[in-house]
Order: structure tokens, then C-alpha cells, then sequence
């Protein structure tokens, strides 16, 4: 496995400033990779930041940021297009940076909830299947892998549980799509997190480990040990990135419902929730 942290921790948007500043401070803790949110298009200078990562011995993920014009089963097509050039966007920004994993609720505006019948998720469902076999193809076709998160019912209606999200990717039915799943989420949603492991298999991509309460994991009750267990049996092996927010953006806290401080600093999410991990992940499971 790769231990990785969200900048999203620290900044939001992330410039390459802070990704200067960070870089050299997550190698030195043992982090393998870092992980860039990609807010703005264009917003950092790609290949410089590709050439900092690579000077620090790290490797790179990335994240999309799904705002209200960028949704792939908004109703109006405007925004469903504007949301797939962001993610070819993405796409590109992800082969440049020297990045495999882009990772995200890559399907609707994050915050956009509605009141759907079965009929109308059918449709929607349908209609994401087949934004995400073009954009699938396209990832595939710049070596990138779209790893798609169901998140929690308070940011979306539409994608909250590892069932929801594996019926579409076995549609999609492409190299390019495959799953992220996120403990902070699975927390609020899913009845077993090590079931919801077990179903994604070998589609499951990426993993964001996150506390309950974004704070550092292992310092809450996420049940970690049936997390591992799961992760031992399917012989995971791919990214596992811790992800959480600052208070201290005003943007980003909101978005994320961050209202205080999780920890005495950004850095114990990080540098403690590292440590946690790797202890975990490398302790034996009994089967």
C-alpha cells in the first residue's frame, strides 16, 4: 500500500506555494504520495508541479472538485457538458502531473440533493453509465483511472452506498472507472464497512481512511479493524490517503461543514493519522 494525505488538509485551493512547503514536510514524515485537489482549472502550473513531486520522491493522486456547474446528470446540458470538459480537464492534468488515480464523486454537484422515484433514478443512473463509458474511455486512453465515490446523503441523493456505486461501474464496464470508497462517508451510510470492502473487490481503486469526524484516523470510533480486515481479504494494495479540511478556509469549511478545529493542529491529522495507519495496515488480521 502508499500512504498519502490530501492537501485539502492544510489549503484549499492548494498553489504551488504550498505544494513547495508541504512536499518536502510529508516525505520527511514517510508519506508515499500526496494528493492534489483540482479546484481551478489551470490553477497551479502542472509540469512544475509534477517536477516538485517527483524531487521529493512522492507520488500523486488527484481529486476533482464537483461544484454546481460542474455535474454529469445535472438537468440542464450546459452544465452536464461544462462538467465532462472538467473532468477531461482533469484527465490530462492527472497523465501530466504523473498521476494514475483521479478521485472524486465524479457524477453530481457535491451539496445538490433532490427528490428522485425509482423511474427518475433509473434515468439518472443511465445517464451517468453513459457519461462515464466516454470518460472512462478517455481516462483510459491518457493512462488514468477514475476512481468514483459515493459520499454521504447530507452532499449528495443520488450515490451514497458501494452497492449504489458498483452497479454502475460493472455497467460502465471500463479499465478508466473504477471505485474510491472513503471511511468517512461508509461511517454515515453503509451497515458494514467491511461488507461495503468486500462488495468492491478488486473494482475498488483508491481509499480515503478518514475518522468519523475528519479528525486523525484512529482517534474515533471508525471501526478500523473490520476496515483492515476487509482490506487483507480482497489483497488491497493501492493508494490509501488521508483527506480532511482547515476551519481556517472559509470556502472549503463550509462546503464540508468543517466548524472547528479536529485536532491541536492540521498536522496531527496527518502525521498521527500516518502513523495509525501503517501500524494497522501492517499488523497481521486474524482471517
Amino acid at each position: 500500500m502508499k500512504f498519502g494525505a490530501n492537501t485539502w488538509i492544510w489549503f484549499a485551493p492548494v498553489t504551488l506555494a504550498d505544494l513547495k512547503a508541504i512536499a518536502p514536510r510529508l516525505a520527511a514524515a514517510g508519506f508515499d504520495m500526496i494528493e492534489l485537489p483540482l479546484e481551478q482549472v489551470n490553477g497551479f502550473d502542472y509540469p512544475e508541479a509534477a517536477a516538485v513531486i517527483k524531487d521529493h520522491g512522492l507520488g500523486v493522486s488527484t481529486c476533482a472538485a464537483m461544484g454546481p456547474d460542474r455535474d454529469l446528470v445535472h438537468p440542464d446540458q450546459t452544465i452536464q457538458d461544462n462538467g465532462k470538459a472538467y473532468i477531461r480537464h482533469t484527465i490530462e492534468a492527472t497523465q501530466t502531473l504523473g498521476g494514475t488515480n483521479l478521485v472524486g464523486p465524479i457524477y453530481s454537484a457535491v451539496g445538490r440533493t433532490w427528490k428522485a422515484t425509482a423511474e427518475e433514478r433509473a434515468r439518472d443512473t443511465a445517464l451517468l453509465v453513459e457519461q462515464l463509458q466516454e470518460l472512462g474511455a478517455y481516462a483510459a486512453d491518457h493512462g488514468v483511472v477514475l476512481g468514483i465515490e459515493p459520499i454521504n446523503r447530507f452532499e449528495t441523493s443520488f450515490i451514497n452506498l458501494a452497492a449504489q456505486i458498483i452497479e454502475v461501474v460493472d455497467r460502465v464496464d471500463s479499465p478508466g472507472c473504477k471505485i474510491m470508497l472513503d471511511t468517512f462517508h461508509m461511517n454515515i451510510e453503509e451497515k458494514s464497512l467491511g461488507e461495503a470492502i468486500r462488495a468492491a473487490g478488486p473494482r475498488l481503486v483508491h481509499l480515503h481512511a478518514c475518522e468519523n469526524d475528519r479528525g486523525a484516523p484512529g482517534n474515533g470510533h471508525v471501526p478500523w479493524a473490520d476496515v483492515a480486515q476487509a482490506l487483507k481479504e480482497i489483497n488491497y494494495a493501492g493508494p490509501v490517503v488521508i483527506e480532511s479540511f482547515t476551519a481556517q478556509v472559509e470556502s472549503i469549511a463550509r462546503a464540508a461543514a468543517i466548524w472547528r478545529a479536529m485536532e491541536p493542529s492540521q498536522d496531527d491529522i496527518a502525521f498521527k493519522g500516518l502513523k495509525f495507519l501503517k501500524q494497522l495496515l501492517a499488523t497481521p488480521i486474524d482471517a
